[in-house]
Protein backbone atom coordinates (compact mmCIF):
# COMPACT_ATOMS: atom_id res chain seq x y z
CA UNK A 1 0.00 0.00 0.00
CA UNK A 2 1.36 3.48 -0.52
CA UNK A 3 1.94 5.51 2.55
CA UNK A 4 3.85 8.24 0.44
CA UNK A 5 2.86 10.61 -1.78
CA UNK A 6 4.53 13.58 -3.98
CA UNK A 7 2.58 16.56 -4.57
CA UNK A 8 3.98 18.80 -7.76
CA UNK A 9 2.79 22.28 -8.23
CA UNK A 10 2.86 23.40 -11.58
CA UNK A 11 2.30 26.87 -12.73
CA UNK A 12 3.03 26.29 -16.51
CA UNK A 13 6.50 26.72 -16.71
CA UNK A 14 8.52 23.80 -17.18
CA UNK A 15 9.04 21.67 -14.86
CA UNK A 16 12.13 21.28 -12.37
CA UNK A 17 14.43 18.25 -12.43
CA UNK A 18 13.15 16.99 -8.78
CA UNK A 19 9.11 17.09 -10.98
CA UNK A 20 10.01 15.77 -13.43
CA UNK A 21 12.05 12.56 -11.91
CA UNK A 22 9.23 12.80 -9.04
CA UNK A 23 6.77 12.04 -12.11
CA UNK A 24 9.04 9.95 -14.45
CA UNK A 25 8.54 7.32 -11.90
CA UNK A 26 5.19 7.57 -10.67
CA UNK A 27 3.00 4.33 -11.18
CA UNK A 28 -0.22 6.84 -10.45
CA UNK A 29 -0.83 10.02 -11.21
CA UNK A 30 -3.73 12.25 -10.12
CA UNK A 31 -4.97 15.39 -11.30
CA UNK A 32 -6.94 17.79 -13.41
CA UNK A 33 -7.42 17.12 -17.25
CA UNK A 34 -4.59 19.28 -18.08
CA UNK A 35 -1.75 18.27 -15.87
CA UNK A 36 -2.39 14.31 -17.12
CA UNK A 37 -2.11 15.71 -20.47
CA UNK A 38 1.52 16.67 -19.95
CA UNK A 39 3.86 14.84 -21.40
CA UNK A 40 6.02 14.06 -18.61
CA UNK A 41 3.42 11.99 -17.31
CA UNK A 42 4.25 8.16 -17.35
CA UNK A 43 2.14 6.34 -20.26
CA UNK A 44 1.83 3.34 -18.13
CA UNK A 45 0.86 4.76 -15.21
CA UNK A 46 -2.53 4.74 -13.83
CA UNK A 47 -4.61 8.27 -14.55
CA UNK A 48 -6.74 9.64 -11.64
CA UNK A 49 -9.07 12.28 -12.28
CA UNK A 50 -9.05 15.06 -9.19
CA UNK A 51 -12.54 15.74 -8.49
CA UNK A 52 -12.46 15.26 -4.97
CA UNK A 53 -9.53 15.19 -3.53
CA UNK A 54 -10.70 12.66 -0.20
CA UNK A 55 -11.65 10.16 -2.94
CA UNK A 56 -8.07 10.45 -4.53
CA UNK A 57 -6.04 10.30 -1.70
CA UNK A 58 -8.14 7.12 -0.96
CA UNK A 59 -7.06 5.35 -4.10
CA UNK A 60 -3.65 6.44 -3.51
CA UNK A 61 -3.78 5.12 -0.11
CA UNK A 62 -4.35 1.96 -1.32
CA UNK A 63 -2.53 1.91 -4.28
CA UNK A 64 0.67 -0.59 -4.50
CA UNK A 65 3.18 1.74 -6.65
CA UNK A 66 4.59 5.31 -6.55
CA UNK A 67 1.63 8.51 -6.52
CA UNK A 68 2.14 11.76 -7.66
CA UNK A 69 -0.53 14.42 -7.49
CA UNK A 70 -0.23 17.12 -9.51
CA UNK A 71 -2.04 20.65 -8.85
CA UNK A 72 -2.05 24.04 -9.52
CA UNK A 73 0.27 26.64 -8.29
CA UNK A 74 1.32 25.91 -4.77
CA UNK A 75 -0.70 23.48 -3.46
CA UNK A 76 0.16 24.28 -0.35
CA UNK A 77 -1.62 27.85 -0.46
CA UNK A 78 -5.18 26.75 -0.17
CA UNK A 79 -4.25 23.66 -1.86
CA UNK A 80 -4.88 20.10 -1.97
CA UNK A 81 -2.22 19.39 0.44
CA UNK A 82 -4.14 20.30 3.61
CA UNK A 83 -6.64 17.07 2.29
CA UNK A 84 -3.77 14.65 1.48
CA UNK A 85 -2.01 15.42 5.14
CA UNK A 86 -5.54 14.29 6.79
CA UNK A 87 -4.75 11.31 9.85
CA UNK A 88 -7.50 9.15 8.19
CA UNK A 89 -5.14 8.54 5.20
CA UNK A 90 -1.80 7.74 6.38
CA UNK A 91 0.07 9.37 3.68
CA UNK A 92 3.16 10.85 3.77
CA UNK A 93 3.30 14.16 2.12
CA UNK A 94 6.53 15.31 -0.03
CA UNK A 95 5.71 18.75 -1.69
CA UNK A 96 7.44 20.51 -5.25
CA UNK A 97 5.92 23.82 -5.06
CA UNK A 98 5.34 25.90 -7.69
CA UNK A 99 4.64 29.51 -8.09
CA UNK A 100 1.03 30.00 -6.41
CA UNK A 101 -1.64 31.42 -8.51
CA UNK A 102 -2.06 34.97 -6.29
CA UNK A 103 1.80 35.52 -6.37
CA UNK A 104 1.17 35.05 -10.57
CA UNK A 105 -1.47 37.00 -10.41
CA UNK A 106 0.26 40.31 -8.37
CA UNK A 107 2.85 39.89 -10.60
CA UNK A 108 1.15 40.12 -14.16
CA UNK A 109 -0.52 43.08 -12.32
CA UNK A 110 3.35 44.53 -11.14
CA UNK A 111 2.14 45.23 -7.65
CA UNK A 112 2.87 44.33 -4.28
CA UNK A 113 1.38 41.76 -2.10
CA UNK A 114 2.32 41.58 1.30
CA UNK A 115 -0.54 43.93 2.24
CA UNK A 116 -3.15 42.39 0.86
CA UNK A 117 -5.54 39.83 2.08
CA UNK A 118 -6.62 36.57 0.51
CA UNK A 119 -10.02 34.83 0.15
CA UNK A 120 -11.56 32.03 -1.39
CA UNK A 121 -14.76 32.68 -3.09
CA UNK A 122 -17.38 29.17 -3.37
CA UNK A 123 -21.03 29.73 -3.83
CA UNK A 124 -21.66 29.43 0.45
CA UNK A 125 -18.80 31.46 0.79
CA UNK A 126 -19.14 34.61 -1.69
CA UNK A 127 -21.29 36.79 0.74
CA UNK A 128 -18.52 36.31 3.54
CA UNK A 129 -15.59 37.37 0.42
CA UNK A 130 -17.41 40.65 -0.77
CA UNK A 131 -17.66 41.68 2.32
CA UNK A 132 -13.71 41.32 2.84
CA UNK A 133 -13.36 43.51 -0.13
CA UNK A 134 -15.64 45.80 0.92
CA UNK A 135 -13.46 46.93 3.91
CA UNK A 136 -10.12 46.21 2.52
CA UNK A 137 -8.35 47.98 -0.03
CA UNK A 138 -6.44 45.19 -1.74
CA UNK A 139 -7.82 41.46 -1.85
CA UNK A 140 -7.01 38.82 -4.05
CA UNK A 141 -9.87 36.41 -4.33
CA UNK A 142 -9.58 32.95 -5.62
CA UNK A 143 -12.45 31.95 -7.85
CA UNK A 144 -14.73 29.00 -8.44
CA UNK A 145 -17.56 28.60 -10.44
CA UNK A 146 -20.39 30.32 -9.22
CA UNK A 147 -18.61 32.80 -7.16
CA UNK A 148 -16.59 34.90 -9.93
CA UNK A 149 -15.44 37.96 -10.91
CA UNK A 150 -19.40 38.74 -11.89
CA UNK A 151 -20.80 37.47 -8.49
CA UNK A 152 -18.55 39.96 -7.03
CA UNK A 153 -19.39 42.55 -8.83
CA UNK A 154 -22.67 42.47 -8.22
CA UNK A 155 -22.56 41.91 -4.60
CA UNK A 156 -20.28 44.99 -4.00
CA UNK A 157 -23.04 46.85 -5.47
CA UNK A 158 -22.92 50.99 -4.01
CA UNK A 159 -18.85 50.14 -3.49
CA UNK A 160 -16.94 50.93 -6.43
CA UNK A 161 -13.53 49.08 -6.65
CA UNK A 162 -11.28 47.74 -9.67
CA UNK A 163 -11.22 44.54 -10.70
CA UNK A 164 -7.35 43.19 -12.02
CA UNK A 165 -9.14 39.73 -13.64
CA UNK A 166 -6.64 36.91 -14.35
CA UNK A 167 -7.68 34.36 -16.25
CA UNK A 168 -5.96 30.38 -16.88
CA UNK A 169 -2.65 31.84 -15.65
CA UNK A 170 0.24 30.12 -16.95
CA UNK A 171 -1.44 28.67 -19.78
CA UNK A 172 -1.18 29.72 -23.87
CA UNK A 173 -4.98 31.13 -23.29
CA UNK A 174 -3.81 33.86 -20.22
CA UNK A 175 -5.74 37.05 -20.09
CA UNK A 176 -5.10 39.67 -17.71
CA UNK A 177 -8.28 42.59 -17.79
CA UNK A 178 -8.82 45.70 -16.04
CA UNK A 179 -12.33 46.35 -15.30
CA UNK A 180 -14.21 48.39 -12.52
CA UNK A 181 -16.41 46.53 -10.50
CA UNK A 182 -19.99 47.46 -11.58
CA UNK A 183 -18.59 46.39 -15.07
CA UNK A 184 -17.48 42.77 -14.24
CA UNK A 185 -20.93 40.72 -14.82
CA UNK A 186 -20.89 42.28 -18.28
CA UNK A 187 -18.89 40.01 -19.22
CA UNK A 188 -18.32 36.48 -19.44
CA UNK A 189 -14.83 35.02 -17.39
CA UNK A 190 -12.87 32.18 -18.12
CA UNK A 191 -12.41 29.56 -15.15
CA UNK A 192 -10.35 29.44 -13.59
CA UNK A 193 -9.37 32.66 -12.71
CA UNK A 194 -8.13 35.09 -9.70
CA UNK A 195 -9.64 38.42 -8.95
CA UNK A 196 -7.27 41.28 -7.20
CA UNK A 197 -9.62 43.62 -6.39
CA UNK A 198 -8.32 47.61 -5.28
CA UNK A 199 -9.77 50.52 -4.05
CA UNK A 200 -10.95 53.12 -1.51
CA UNK A 201 -8.44 54.89 0.89
CA UNK A 202 -5.29 53.92 2.07
CA UNK A 203 -4.78 53.56 6.18
CA UNK A 204 -2.10 54.60 7.65
CA UNK A 205 0.86 52.20 7.56
CA UNK A 206 -0.42 50.17 4.47
CA UNK A 207 2.68 51.17 2.84
CA UNK A 208 4.29 48.37 3.72
CA UNK A 209 4.83 46.80 7.37
CA UNK A 210 5.80 43.74 9.48
CA UNK A 211 3.11 41.66 9.08
CA UNK A 212 1.41 40.59 5.89
CA UNK A 213 -1.96 41.45 5.11
CA UNK A 214 -3.43 44.39 7.74
CA UNK A 215 -1.25 45.62 9.79
CA UNK A 216 -2.55 45.25 13.41
CA UNK A 217 -0.34 48.46 14.91
CA UNK A 218 -1.90 50.99 12.39
CA UNK A 219 -3.91 53.49 14.27
CA UNK A 220 -4.47 54.00 17.95
CA UNK A 221 -4.42 51.72 20.33
CA UNK A 222 -8.07 50.99 21.99
CA UNK A 223 -10.79 48.59 20.76
CA UNK A 224 -12.44 51.64 21.27
CA UNK A 225 -11.64 55.43 21.81
CA UNK A 226 -12.48 58.48 23.62
CA UNK A 227 -14.49 61.05 22.48
CA UNK A 228 -11.88 63.71 21.46
CA UNK A 229 -10.82 61.25 18.68
CA UNK A 230 -14.43 61.47 16.90
CA UNK A 231 -14.71 65.64 17.34
CA UNK A 232 -15.98 65.65 20.94
CA UNK A 233 -20.04 66.27 21.33
CA UNK A 234 -20.60 62.73 21.21
CA UNK A 235 -24.89 61.55 22.02
CA UNK A 236 -25.89 59.69 24.77
CA UNK A 237 -25.57 56.80 22.76
CA UNK A 238 -22.38 56.91 21.74
CA UNK A 239 -20.46 57.47 24.95
CA UNK A 240 -17.70 55.30 25.09
CA UNK A 241 -19.02 52.94 28.01
CA UNK A 242 -21.97 51.96 26.24
CA UNK A 243 -20.12 51.87 22.45
CA UNK A 244 -17.50 49.24 24.75
CA UNK A 245 -20.60 46.94 25.79
CA UNK A 246 -22.26 47.52 22.30
CA UNK A 247 -18.68 46.38 20.46
CA UNK A 248 -18.42 43.40 23.29
CA UNK A 249 -21.45 42.33 22.62
CA UNK A 250 -21.74 42.06 18.81
CA UNK A 251 -18.16 41.08 18.26
CA UNK A 252 -17.28 42.46 14.68
CA UNK A 253 -15.01 40.54 12.56
CA UNK A 254 -13.51 40.21 9.20
CA UNK A 255 -16.06 38.90 6.91
CA UNK A 256 -18.52 40.29 8.41
CA UNK A 257 -21.00 42.78 7.30
CA UNK A 258 -22.20 45.41 9.96
CA UNK A 259 -24.99 47.79 9.91
CA UNK A 260 -24.74 51.01 11.94
CA UNK A 261 -28.24 52.46 12.28
CA UNK A 262 -28.21 55.84 13.41
CA UNK A 263 -23.92 56.48 13.06
CA UNK A 264 -23.63 59.66 14.71
CA UNK A 265 -20.36 60.88 14.48
CA UNK A 266 -19.30 57.52 12.93
CA UNK A 267 -17.27 56.42 16.15
CA UNK A 268 -19.05 52.77 16.30
CA UNK A 269 -18.84 52.28 12.65
CA UNK A 270 -15.09 53.16 12.55
CA UNK A 271 -14.15 51.33 15.44
CA UNK A 272 -16.40 47.89 14.17
CA UNK A 273 -14.25 48.64 10.42
CA UNK A 274 -10.88 49.14 12.77
CA UNK A 275 -11.88 45.47 14.03
CA UNK A 276 -12.06 44.42 10.11
CA UNK A 277 -15.19 43.93 9.48
CA UNK A 278 -17.50 45.93 6.17
CA UNK A 279 -19.52 48.72 7.43
CA UNK A 280 -22.61 50.39 6.43
CA UNK A 281 -23.79 53.44 8.54
CA UNK A 282 -26.56 54.84 8.14
CA UNK A 283 -28.32 57.92 9.17
CA UNK A 284 -31.63 60.10 8.01
CA UNK A 285 -29.05 63.27 9.04
CA UNK A 286 -27.17 64.59 6.02
CA UNK A 287 -24.66 66.39 8.95
CA UNK A 288 -24.20 62.90 10.38
CA UNK A 289 -23.26 61.54 7.39
CA UNK A 290 -20.95 64.07 6.41
CA UNK A 291 -19.42 63.81 9.90
CA UNK A 292 -19.11 60.20 9.68
CA UNK A 293 -16.99 60.02 6.42
CA UNK A 294 -14.65 62.56 7.69
CA UNK A 295 -14.47 60.15 11.26
CA UNK A 296 -13.58 57.26 8.42
CA UNK A 297 -11.11 59.40 6.61
CA UNK A 298 -9.23 60.30 9.59
CA UNK A 299 -9.00 56.87 10.83
CA UNK A 300 -8.21 55.25 7.19
CA UNK A 301 -11.52 52.97 7.43
CA UNK A 302 -13.79 51.72 4.72
CA UNK A 303 -17.20 52.81 5.37
CA UNK A 304 -20.31 52.50 2.99
CA UNK A 305 -22.26 55.60 3.87
CA UNK A 306 -26.09 55.31 3.06
CA UNK A 307 -28.51 58.85 3.89
CA UNK A 308 -32.27 58.19 4.44
CA UNK A 309 -34.79 57.27 7.36
CA UNK A 310 -34.89 53.85 8.93
CA UNK A 311 -36.63 51.25 8.43
CA UNK A 312 -37.54 52.19 4.96
CA UNK A 313 -33.75 52.92 3.88
CA UNK A 314 -32.82 49.24 4.92
CA UNK A 315 -35.15 47.54 2.48
CA UNK A 316 -32.14 47.59 -0.32
CA UNK A 317 -29.31 47.24 1.68
CA UNK A 318 -27.03 43.96 1.64
CA UNK A 319 -27.52 41.18 4.26
CA UNK A 320 -26.24 42.03 8.06
CA UNK A 321 -23.83 39.63 10.11
CA UNK A 322 -24.54 42.31 13.16
CA UNK A 323 -26.60 45.12 13.56
CA UNK A 324 -26.49 48.04 16.11
CA UNK A 325 -29.36 50.21 16.01
CA UNK A 326 -28.44 53.48 17.41
CA UNK A 327 -32.05 55.16 16.98
CA UNK A 328 -35.93 54.43 15.80
CA UNK A 329 -36.82 52.18 18.43
CA UNK A 330 -39.04 49.19 18.36
CA UNK A 331 -40.27 49.84 15.17
CA UNK A 332 -36.43 49.81 13.59
CA UNK A 333 -35.40 46.90 15.47
CA UNK A 334 -38.31 44.92 14.35
CA UNK A 335 -37.37 45.66 10.61
CA UNK A 336 -33.88 44.76 11.39
CA UNK A 337 -34.72 41.44 13.38
CA UNK A 338 -36.83 40.67 10.27
CA UNK A 339 -33.26 40.55 8.20
CA UNK A 340 -32.54 38.32 11.15
CA UNK A 341 -28.93 38.57 11.34
CA UNK A 342 -27.21 36.57 13.96
CA UNK A 343 -26.82 39.30 16.62
CA UNK A 344 -28.22 42.91 17.53
CA UNK A 345 -27.50 45.48 19.93
CA UNK A 346 -29.79 48.97 20.64
CA UNK A 347 -30.38 51.03 23.84
CA UNK A 348 -32.94 52.51 25.60
CA UNK A 349 -33.58 55.87 28.15
CA UNK A 350 -36.18 53.80 29.96
CA UNK A 351 -37.40 50.56 31.39
CA UNK A 352 -40.44 50.79 29.98
CA UNK A 353 -38.81 51.53 26.22
CA UNK A 354 -36.59 48.57 27.01
CA UNK A 355 -38.85 46.11 28.14
CA UNK A 356 -41.06 46.92 24.78
CA UNK A 357 -37.88 46.26 22.31
CA UNK A 358 -36.81 43.45 24.48
CA UNK A 359 -40.59 41.51 24.15
CA UNK A 360 -40.47 42.49 20.37
CA UNK A 361 -36.77 40.87 19.98
CA UNK A 362 -38.20 37.62 22.01
CA UNK A 363 -40.93 37.64 19.96
CA UNK A 364 -38.52 37.37 16.59
CA UNK A 365 -36.78 34.11 18.20
CA UNK A 366 -33.86 36.05 19.65
CA UNK A 367 -32.62 35.08 23.45
CA UNK A 368 -32.54 38.63 25.06
CA UNK A 369 -30.19 39.79 27.40
CA UNK A 370 -30.56 44.08 29.03
CA UNK A 371 -28.58 45.58 31.33
CA UNK A 372 -28.70 48.74 33.06
CA UNK A 373 -25.18 50.46 32.49
CA UNK A 374 -24.32 53.39 34.76
CA UNK A 375 -21.41 55.44 34.30
CA UNK A 376 -19.58 58.15 36.18
CA UNK A 377 -16.65 59.96 34.59
CA UNK A 378 -14.42 61.77 37.04
CA UNK A 379 -12.27 64.87 36.86
CA UNK A 380 -8.90 62.74 38.65
CA UNK A 381 -7.67 66.20 39.59
CA UNK A 382 -9.59 66.76 42.53
CA UNK A 383 -11.76 62.89 42.33
CA UNK A 384 -15.06 64.93 41.53
CA UNK A 385 -17.94 63.79 39.08
CA UNK A 386 -17.50 64.99 35.90
CA UNK A 387 -20.08 63.59 33.38
CA UNK A 388 -22.58 60.37 34.28
CA UNK A 389 -24.49 58.15 32.07
CA UNK A 390 -27.75 56.22 32.24
CA UNK A 391 -28.58 53.64 29.83
CA UNK A 392 -30.60 50.38 29.42
CA UNK A 393 -28.12 47.64 26.96
CA UNK A 394 -30.27 45.70 25.11
CA UNK A 395 -28.54 42.73 22.78
CA UNK A 396 -30.25 39.92 21.02
CA UNK A 397 -29.06 36.87 19.78
CA UNK A 398 -30.54 34.09 17.18
CA UNK A 399 -30.33 31.07 18.44
CA UNK A 400 -28.10 28.09 16.33
CA UNK A 401 -30.02 25.30 15.68
CA UNK A 402 -29.41 22.52 18.42
CA UNK A 403 -28.86 25.81 20.91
Amino acid sequence: MADRVTVIGWDGSPLTAAARAALGAATLVAGAAHHLALPEVPPGAERVRLGSVALAARRIAAHRGTAVVLADGDPGFFGVVRTLRAPEFGLEVEVVPGVSSVASAFARAGMPWDDAHVVVAHPRTLRRAVNVCRAHTKVAVLTSPGAGPAELGLLLEGVHRTFVICEELGTERERVSVVTSDKAADHTWRDPNVVIVVGGRAAAGESGGWLAGRDPSAGPRGWSLPAEEYGGDLGEGEREPLRVSQLARLGPRIGDLVWDIGCGSGAFATEAARAGAAVIAVDSDPRACTRTEATARRHGVQLQIVHGAAPHVLEDLPEPDVVRVGGGGAGVVSAVADRRPQRIVTHAATRDEAELVGRNLAEHGYRVECALLQSVELDTRAWTEKERSVAFLLSGVLPVRGD
